[in-house]
């Protein structure tokens, strides 16, 4: 059987040659392929994103960061605007009960405590006698001021008081939490300015 498409072309040339794209081979020089680059390689080449060559050294210790002289060192400080816009009044009424409690305690502590300091500084007694003599008559003694102001007495005197103080003042600070509720809805609370230390 004859060939009858005559001659064929010779492809070995083409092959031979580069492709689109590429960098024609130096003459007399033979080695691996480079495909093209849009970016120049850095002197010394590349391995894993840093430079290699006698340059390494230099980069990495440029790397490191040198803290500056005249750096600031003291301390910042964070602030933050806030805004009170509503109070509990349970809370209110809870924390009210117990300070207005612990005043009391320490109200009747210092009269017990004022009581004797008084008392062993001899005030009643020169008090009492000059009342008794100015309040006295040809029929009986005068005004007894110590018998008037024993300690039992002002004790006493002094826990109604507590005891008033105590429900006055939660009656009072419960109140002013619904009033305070009442008067933010309109106005927006009471902003404060918070500030944290780093």
């Amino acid at each position: 059987m004859t060939d009858t498409r005559g001659p064929q072309p010779q492809y070995e040339g083409y092959a031979a040659g580069p492709l689109p794209g590429e960098r024609e081979p130096a003459p007399g020089q033979a080695g691996p392929y480079h495909p093209p680059q849009a970016y120049p390689s850095p002197p010394g080449g590349t391995h894993g994103g840093r430079p290699q060559g006698p340059h390494q050294g230099a980069g990495a210790a440029q790397a490191a960061r040198k803290p500056r002289t005249g750096a600031r060192t003291t301390p910042r400080t964070r602030k933050a605007r806030l805004r009170v816009a509503k109070a509990d009044p349970w809370s209110v009424m809870k924390v009210s009960f117990l300070l207005s409690i612990a005043l009391g305690i320490c109200t009747v502590v210092a009269s017990a405590v004022l009581w004797m300091v008084m008392d062993a500084m001899g005030v009643f007694s020169t008090v009492g006698g000059t009342i008794s003599e100015a309040t006295g008559s040809n029929e009986g003694s005068g005004f007894d001021l110590q018998s008037f102001l024993s300690l039992p007495r002002v004790l006493i005197f002094t826990s109604v008081i507590a005891v008033i103080d105590v429900v006055l003042a939660t009656a009072l600070a419960t109140l002013g939490a619904f009033i305070y509720n009442l008067s933010a809805g309109f106005v927006g609370g009471v902003e404060l300015t918070l500030a944290e230390d780093e």
